[in-house]
């Protein structure tokens, strides 16, 4: 039994949902997003709260269940509160900026680096080694971080690179030297 897929997905104030064909879309007071709704999972929608059923018990229909009832709560919470992803820049040199509308990233290379956030993605750069990206898709928010966060990954040795607040990096021990 799919315990996520059973459980009802809360709509607070000022949150519509409708369903147009295989896709629910979700209205709220930051935007508004559309979510794929699988094949035989069908929407029961009242004033408060969603409720999905699925038409069998079979593995498919069970991860779908699951997996759907999951992307129409993060929608939700995306168009009422919105997502958050933080990363945190270690290393001597090492800073970001806001260039005009494009994060500029100095991380050791020859060269800076600039990365344009797809739209719908707000990036935001607190002191020079913290950068903040806000969005309502959390989908987006998360591979937009993984993206910054590719351009210099933390390294186990000295533990410089950007990573996100709160990662704990293994350590290793260098060379011994004799």
């Amino acid at each position: 039994m799919s315990r996520i897929g059973k459980k009802p997905v809360a709509l607070p104030k000022g949150v519509k949902v409708t369903v147009h064909g295989a896709e629910a879309v979700i209205e709220g007071s930051k935007g508004t997003l559309s979510c794929p709704i699988q094949q035989g999972i069908t929407l029961d929608i009242q004033a408060d709260s969603i409720t999905l059923a699925r038409p069998n018990d079979e593995a498919k229909s069970r991860a779908f269940h699951g997996l759907t009832r999951a992307l129409i709560n993060n929608a939700v919470l995306g168009v009422t509160t919105g997502w958050k992803k933080e990363l945190d820049i270690v290393g001597v040199g090492y800073k970001a900026a806001m260039d005009g509308v494009k994060l500029r990233l100095d991380l050791g290379y020859s060269h800076p680096i600039f990365y344009d956030a797809p739209t719908g993605i707000t990036i935001a750069v607190e002191k020079n080694t913290h950068v903040v990206v806000t969005g309502i898709d959390r989908q987006l928010v998360g591979q937009v971080a993984a993206d910054i966060r590719k351009f210099r990954k933390p390294e186990p040795y000295k533990g410089k690179g950007v990573m996100y607040t709160g990662e704990v990096i293994r350590r290793k021990a260098g060379k011994t030297g004799k």
